[in-house]
């Protein structure tokens, strides 16, 4: 996990740090791969050093400078995508020089918690046992609280640095939307322009996931109009919660499902059935979901999903720092005062019984780092804010809660699009607003 041990300069991202080891990548044509040495602690009060995977394109003299790809999750490696993102982004890296960067935590350097893992795979919602929690923290140790977006954040700083460059382009999906506005906000003088694809606002992740919430019947709706299906989704979804109380795993598997088909064509079928008094076939999907989201460590961390949603998030009892002691009296009386305004069709018991709060329910209480005021702005630099609105994973609602912080939004909605616009979307809409906006063609 850390390197090889040394101080760090106090307050100097970096420190003496930089990238080293530097070779052509394997197998990818054009592209330098090097090692990025950052401390443990930025601050410098805790020895230890952690060496980050960093691909760069070799057009070193692009003319727009260097457009920095942030994947998602936390827990999502970048380097492994560089290849697929490229294809992507193909029409712009004449002008761009794309790097990409395995995150603290992730890829190679990914921290290990087989048994959280394994029960929570690629999802945020599947609840784990608290066991499978606390093992994964005792794993980690007291170095889980070097692991929060402020410490990335830190980290891109130094490849700043390190790349000699005074400004970067930052592309964001998902997670990558909050980390990037999270070095925009710190570092403003060195950002060019911002994509933001499948918004996470910077004020931050709700645990109980009430946009999501309230918005799958629009969701699930707008897909049925668009496919001719002959049901009415959102009764139906509200009369399986209510019969079969499974909230937790009908939205974690809709949210999955838009990775399958942004359509939900199975899914609208599966809930009509069960509303009707059949659930096998929802039951088989949702089971399907849970056994098709196995992840590895290195392709999806969920220890560094767990430390970096503890350490940034805020939730009904607090912060990471509050006592464990009385954390779920806290989340118990919250849910009390839960509304239907609040979860739409779903139920007190699904918002505060999804795996991202029942995580950090469970995790060991740590120093937290401080957070960004709610009511500041982004920098005045051009920002896309792009997104699907069959996206349950980060809905359309976030995207315009981030559009109220942001001076310079430009906002591309594409219709039958999900999660990550870019990488996913049938249509070449979204990606076309990207390389437009990159570019500066309106």
């Amino acid at each position: 996990m850390v390197a090889a041990q040394g101080g760090a300069a106090a307050g100097r991202p970096g420190g003496d740090g930089g990238l080293s080891g530097a070779a052509a990548c394997p197998g990818l044509t054009g592209y330098t791969c090097a090692t990025l040495n950052v401390p443990l602690d930025h601050s410098g009060g805790v020895p230890g050093r952690l060496g980050l995977k960093v691909a760069m394109a070799d057009n070193v003299r692009a003319p727009k400078g260097v457009l920095l790809f942030l994947t998602g999750g936390p827990g999502q490696p970048g380097v492994p995508f560089v290849e697929r993102l490229s294809k992507k982004l193909e029409p712009v890296l004449k002008d761009y020089r794309l790097v990409m960067i395995d995150q603290r935590g992730t890829g190679a350097g990914a921290l290990q918690c087989p048994q959280l893992q394994e029960e929570m795979g690629s999802s945020d919602l599947t609840p784990p046992t608290a066991r499978a929690v606390t093992d994964c923290a005792a794993a980690i140790g007291p170095e889980r609280r070097h692991y929060s977006t402020n410490d990335t954040v830190a980290d891109l700083e130094s490849l700043r640095q390190a790349l000699g460059v005074r400004k970067m382009t930052l592309d964001g999906v998902s997670y990558g939307t909050y980390t990037a506005e999270r070095y925009a906000l710190a570092y403003p003088r060195h950002v060019a322009r911002l994509v933001l694809d499948s918004v996470v606002p910077q004020t931050g992740y709700d645990p109980m996931d009430r946009a999501a919430l309230r918005a799958a019947p629009r969701v699930l709706t707008t897909a049925c109009r668009a496919t001719g299906c002959a049901t009415d989704p959102a009764a139906d979804l509200a009369e399986v919660v209510r019969r079969y109380g499974n909230g937790v795993d009908v939205i974690d598997a809709l949210t999955t499902w838009e990775f399958v088909d942004p359509d939900y064509t199975a899914m609208i079928d599966a809930l009509h059935q069960a509303a009707n008094g059949d659930p096998a076939m929802l039951q088989g999907l949702i089971a399907g979901v849970r056994e098709g989201g196995a992840a590895s460590a290195e392709e999806l961390s969920q220890g560094l999903h767990a430390s970096t949603l503890c350490l940034d998030g805020r939730y009904p009892w607090g912060r990471s720092d509050t006592p464990v002691a009385g954390r779920q009296e806290a989340l118990e009386k919250a849910g009390a005062r839960l509304t239907p305004a609040d979860y739409g069709p779903f139920d007190a018991a699904t918002a505060t019984g999804l795996g991202s709060m029942l995580s950090c329910l469970h995790w060991p209480r740590t120093p937290v780092p401080p957070l960004p005021s709610r009511e500041r702005v982004l920098p005045d630099v051009p920002v896309l804010l792009l997104g699907g609105d069959r996206d349950l994973s980060t809905p359309l609602e976030w995207l315009y809660d981030q559009k109220k912080l942001t001076p310079r939004a430009r906002v591309v909605v594409v219709p039958g699009a999900a999660h990550s616009v870019q990488s996913r979307a049938a249509s070449d809409a979204g990606r076309q607003a990207v390389w437009d906006f990159l570019l500066d063609r309106r």
